[in-house]
């Protein structure tokens, strides 16, 4: 099966020019392609998951990713799918932003190995140094106004307002194609459906500074916006963002967003995010037709992204939060793990001399007065690290504190809280 079939069958094709031409080009050539992220925020979110997964799909199919990060555009903002401006961010910035996603990207393709290696490049190294001469006559003189006003990334800005600073955007991101096209032999540009308008610029641009000049093999392809059943956004919580950097999701928390998909949206998504063959995947559909009681899509699910994007270590300790906190044996918990697992629980810091349980759940707000605090203890409601207390003189021990800092109280089923000793 080609590539092209693949991503058909697992629904990731939303557009793309000459369908039948880059299919031949495809199949003759080790193709080099690209696609852009332009660093807005000091780390990638699982929103840019699926375009990094179609660059990886294509490397293991034997071509070759070029991970472009928009040290230049960055610094102008996308309107694409946006009704506002973006705010502007200085250029040091941008500049910490784009080394923190080339990590990042370096950990879900590969940099290192075999004749298609992935490259990074960064777009301020050729945006910086245009003029504002050079850049009007000999790009700017190839984009018509009325071509330009046509696009959906600035037709739908247009009743908001759209600043010239963002309608240059499109430009910058042709000279873009064109700049790998003429020194890296790039002919595929990828990304999300609300790129189309970017690609087909670049595209057009291609042809005509090339015209003239042998015939221009240049493609273009956008995935589709990744949806959810209920409506929501994908890629979003309560708590915000889903985002690929560990100390901003936790491993643990990345698990649990994956294993909390919904019945109807988890064959899609592991079509969709996943490398599993699609008969592997119908025999998990079966499953979760017959007993979705068991959530083995799910969890199936949620190890191959927590693995892939995190390691296989991480997996594993977000695996021993998840089983620690249904089983109830949070001593079996490491320090890093219980703040993982508790980061978002209230928390209450504590000085480490003997503490009484009773005037513990008063000071850390568990429990609203002593009566209230004796009465939980007493019911049985109280428990210390998964452990049970009922006894009304009971004093914290020493090992009562995991790693001798932390603490944690469950009153009743689900109401947990940390303390965190000094």
């Amino acid at each position: 099966m080609d590539i092209l079939q693949d991503l058909e069958q697992r629904g990731l094709i939303n557009q793309v020019t000459d369908e039948e031409g880059l299919k031949k080009h495809l199949a003759e050539n080790q193709v080099t392609l690209y696609c852009g992220f332009d660093p807005t925020a000091d780390s990638l979110h699982i929103g840019h998951l699926l375009p990094i997964l179609m660059l990886k799909r294509f490397q293991r199919a034997g071509h070759r990713p070029i991970a472009l990060v928009g040290g230049g555009t960055g610094m102008i903002g996308d309107p694409s799918g946006r009704s506002t401006e973006r705010q502007l961010n200085e250029a040091h910035i941008v500049e910490g932003y784009s080394e923190s996603i080339k990590r990042q990207l370096a950990k879900l393709l590969n940099f290192d190995e075999g004749d298609n290696a992935a490259v990074a490049r960064n777009n301020y190294e050729w945006l910086s140094s245009i003029n504002i001469i050079e850049f009007l006559r000999d790009t700017g003189k190839h984009f018509g106004i009325n071509y330009m006003l046509a696009k959906d990334s600035v037709e739908s800005r247009i009743e908001h307002g759209i600043s010239y600073t963002e309608f240059s955007y499109m430009i910058l991101q042709s000279l873009d194609f064109y700049n790998l096209y003429q020194k890296e032999n790039c002919t595929l540009q990828i990304g999300g459906s609300d790129q189309w308008g970017n690609i087909t610029a670049g595209l057009e641009f291609i042809r005509r500074r090339a015209a003239g000049e042998e015939e221009v093999k240049a493609y273009g392809m956008t995935v589709p916006l990744v949806t959810k059943a209920d409506g929501s956004k994908f890629g979003k919580t309560a708590g915000g963002a889903i985002w690929l950097d560990s100390e901003k999701t936790s491993p643990y928390e990345f698990y649990q967003f994956w294993i909390n998909t919904d019945d109807r949206d988890v064959i899609k998504f592991l079509k969709s995010f996943t490398f599993l063959e699609m008969d592997e995947i119908a025999a998990l559909e079966k499953e979760l037709q017959e007993q979705p009681e068991m959530r083995a899509a799910q969890r199936r699910l949620a190890e191959e992204m927590t693995e892939m994007v995190h390691s296989k270590e991480a997996l594993q300790q977000a695996q021993r939060i998840t089983e620690a906190l249904f089983s109830g044996d949070i001593k079996s918990l490491s320090g890093e793990e219980i703040q993982q697992g508790f980061k978002d629980v209230p928390t209450h810091v504590a000085d480490n001399g003997e503490l009484g349980l009773v005037e513990l759940l008063v000071e850390a707000g568990i429990a609203s007065s002593k009566r209230q605090a004796r009465e939980d203890i007493k019911n049985g409601a109280i428990y210390i690290n998964g452990e049970r207390k009922q006894d009304l003189g009971y004093n914290l021990q020493e090992e009562d504190r995991i790693e001798g800092k932390f603490t944690i109280i469950r009153r009743g089923k689900k109401k947990y809280f940390m303390i965190r000793f000094q």
